[in-house]
């Protein structure tokens, strides 16, 4: 299966016939993408996903707080921890359907993978548009120096990308600094290529590291780097802690925490939280998300049964 080239997610204004998309987060990271390519279906103008798609995780019901969401509409969930969760706090018509990230890892074996790993690619926790971060990047950077033996790359969310105060910061200290790109909202903006930039870097890095337990040390996990939580986990402008916030993620997951981790205990937790055990066949991912089949189906299917059986 060919990785796609540079795509252009079509604004909605400029495509009266385009179908209508349930929910614009559904699209963060091309997300949907993906998985349109998985399931053999137009990865440009992935079709509208009848559900609400997991986006990041998280230790509540997969979902985001500040979204507003329609009962009864279907939740597509991660893993079946996430799911039970969810079911747990009044979600009905939950789908463990696995992470994106997951999908694209099965489908892209050799993509990024180099002969030799080396150094740490580093994810400072970020806020988004509506919620800043506020910690002490120095300091971050100081304990960063004092442990990690290789290169280090520091991977900023675009918003401190954008912060020239806050990139350099990590240039100056001898940090290479780059970005995924962006994220994407309201249906505009998107970037097809994000995770697969992000599978790119991650390979050919030894250890992935953040200041929090976040996706991107689960990704990283799955993608073979060795994982590290540490450092000032730092705060977030009107944290939501109705889920327990930073104590609880580190009751529930000590073993993921600290500058040196089990690998193969990361990797165990990496496949359950993304639900990299559960992935479904194409055929089954397009009924549940309520997508066409393509017209090579079975052909494509075949392909692909034994990645995700």
């Amino acid at each position: 299966m060919s990785r796609p080239g540079n795509l252009s997610y079509p604004r909605r204004s400029d495509h009266p016939g385009y179908p209508p998309p349930v929910h614009h987060a559904n699209h963060y990271y091309g997300h949907s993408h993906v998985l349109a390519r998985y399931c053999g279906l137009d990865e440009q103008r992935p079709p509208r996903i009848h559900g609400y798609l997991q986006h990041g995780w998280n230790i509540g019901d997969g979902l985001a707080a500040d979204h507003e969401f329609v009962t009864g509409t279907p939740v597509l969930l991660w893993s079946e921890r996430t799911r039970r969760r969810a079911w747990s706090l009044g979600r009905r018509e939950t789908y463990v359907v696995g992470a994106p990230w997951a999908y694209l890892v099965r489908m892209e074996p050799d993509l990024g993978v180099v002969e030799l790993r080396e150094g740490t690619i580093w994810y400072p926790f970020h806020g988004w548009e509506g919620q800043q971060v506020v910690g002490d990047h120095d300091r971050l950077i100081a304990q960063i120096q004092l442990t990690e033996p290789g290169p280090v790359t520091i991977c900023l969310y675009w918003q401190e990308f954008q912060s020239r105060r806050v990139r350099q910061r990590y240039e100056r200290a001898g940090f290479r600094v780059i970005c995924h790109g962006y994220r994407g909202d309201w249906w505009e903006n998107l970037d097809p290529q994000f995770l697969y930039r992000q599978l790119e870097e991650q390979r050919r890095h030894r250890r992935v590291a953040s200041n929090r337990l976040s996706s991107a040390i689960f990704y990283g996990a799955l993608a073979g780097c060795e994982p590290a939580v540490y450092g000032n986990p730092m705060l977030l402008e009107r944290e939501n802690m109705a889920f327990g916030g930073q104590a609880r993620i580190r009751r529930d997951w000590p073993h993921l925490h600290g500058e040196q981790i089990d690998p193969a205990l990361a990797r165990e937790a990496a496949v359950a939280e993304l639900g990299a055990d559960r992935l479904l066949p194409p055929a089954e991912l397009r009924w549940v998300m309520r997508w066409p089949t393509p017209a090579d189906d079975r052909r494509h299917d075949e392909t692909l049964a034994g990645t995700a059986r």
